[in-house]
């Protein structure tokens, strides 16, 4: 049953991670009249509560790599745990500086993205890579008896 779980949570959370930032944030600056500041006001907003829901969905893989006891094989466990620390650096370290910088009033059209929202996108590949091994291998784990 846990990994049942597993699978559904990976799952949507990569769609999530896939529609939200590599789909909604790009595109919301080709709409007519979105100034950069008013885009950036509202990517700030949408990642705040992604992050948040994210960290919920991280903790119910956590949580289902290790009910019910023995843990998952430990590649999923590594993946998990891969996937949660992701999470951690992009929302408690580089969020947070993008988000003073935003605040700072450092923001404005033409500039290139400053190396903080690429290291963001970075890590949202990586973990949209982590996802994916871990959905396909919860995906082949043998069921366990509930």
């Amino acid at each position: 049953m846990a990994g049942a779980i597993q699978v559904a949570v990976v799952f949507g959370w990569l769609g999530m991670v896939l529609a939200i930032s590599f789909l909604e944030a790009p595109l919301k600056f080709r709409a007519p009249g979105i100034t950069t500041e008013l885009g950036v006001g509202i990517g700030r907003l949408v990642f705040r509560v992604l992050n948040l829901v994210e960290a919920v969905l991280a903790l119910a893989v956590l949580v289902t790599s290790v009910v019910p006891w023995p843990p998952a094989a430990w590649p999923r466990l590594v993946l998990a745990v891969a996937a949660a620390v992701i999470l951690v650096v992009q929302a408690g370290v580089l969020r947070r500086r993008m988000d003073a910088r935003v605040l700072g009033g450092r923001i404005s059209d033409g500039r290139p993205r400053h190396r903080l929202h690429l290291g963001y996108i970075a890590l949202e590949g990586a973990k949209v890579i982590v996802l994916l091994a871990l959905g396909v291998i919860a995906l082949g784990a043998p069921a366990t008896p509930a």
